[in-house]
């Protein structure tokens, strides 16, 4: 989960730096994204150009953003995901099922990202998107995964990103959240009370492969109005259950 790459070449680095100094900024013009990654305008000139050339950033008046063939890039790589193409038709029945959102994460790097997200007819708004990553230790999502990891892969990943959460809620050391996963272990089922966003909570379970790997995890959130007593605790567990039941079995004899 360290930085691993023998002879990392600095050019790919720069490069990433500045489509993450991009997307950080909104949008910045060759001076902003200067003083923002403290690199010689110069530099980020070169880089911006040959980005523009190659059709990955567009430059507006002088102000550069992040282009949409990275867009391109990202539906291929959803695309070949099997978990993606057998899950979605499961997760949307699940939102409209349930009237909430409903999600897809996976873990990649030892962060998870979401890969799809279904809006039933009362889902709430929330800031996060399909691609976007987030730690796994403070998501319902990310704990149905971390629970059936190696316990040498979970110990590294809580090394490398770090644990708690802004709210205080998330487990905040490696015992914590090893008696958090224990006890998903035992249910089949983790649950986010409002450790990652105030207001929301989240109901998940693993995707286990016939061999017992993890591919991702299943869950259904929303407004801790709506996600309590028997609903949170019991029956929108079961339905999160039943689904990635289905889609266990689809991935295993499709």
């Amino acid at each position: 989960m360290a930085r691993t790459a023998q002879n990392p070449v600095k050019s790919v680095e720069t490069t990433f730096q500045i489509l993450n100094g991009l997307k950080d900024l909104g949008g910045a013009g060759v001076t902003e994204l200067s003083r923002h990654l403290d690199l010689p305008k110069s530099t980020i000139h070169n880089y911006l150009s040959t980005l523009e050339q190659e059709e990955y950033i567009v430059n507006d008046g002088g102000q550069y953003r992040v282009g949409l063939r990275f867009l391109e890039l990202g539906a291929y790589s959803r695309h070949q995901q099997k978990l993606f193409r057998i899950a979605k038709p499961e997760v949307d029945r699940l939102a409209s099922e349930t009237g909430e959102l409903a999600n897809v994460l996976v873990e990649e790097h030892g962060r998870g990202t979401y890969l799809y997200r279904a809006r039933g007819e009362q889902a709430v708004q929330v800031k996060a998107h399909v691609g976007t990553r987030v730690p796994l230790h403070s998501t319902a999502l990310g704990k149905a995964i971390l629970a059936h990891l190696p316990p040498e892969r979970v110990e590294t990943i809580s090394q490398r990103h770090g644990l708690g959460s802004e709210n205080d809620e998330a487990a905040s050391t490696l015992d914590e959240l090893r008696a958090d996963l224990e006890t998903v272990r035992e249910t089949g089922v983790a649950f986010d009370d409002e450790e990652r966003l105030d207001g929301l909570r989240c109901v998940a379970a693993p995707v286990l492969n016939n061999n017992g790997t993890v591919l991702g995890a299943i869950s259904v959130s929303g407004p801790t109005n709506r996600f309590r007593d028997e609903r949170f605790t019991e029956d929108l567990p079961q339905k999160v259950l039943e689904v990635a039941n289905v889609i266990e079995l689809n991935v295993t004899y499709s």
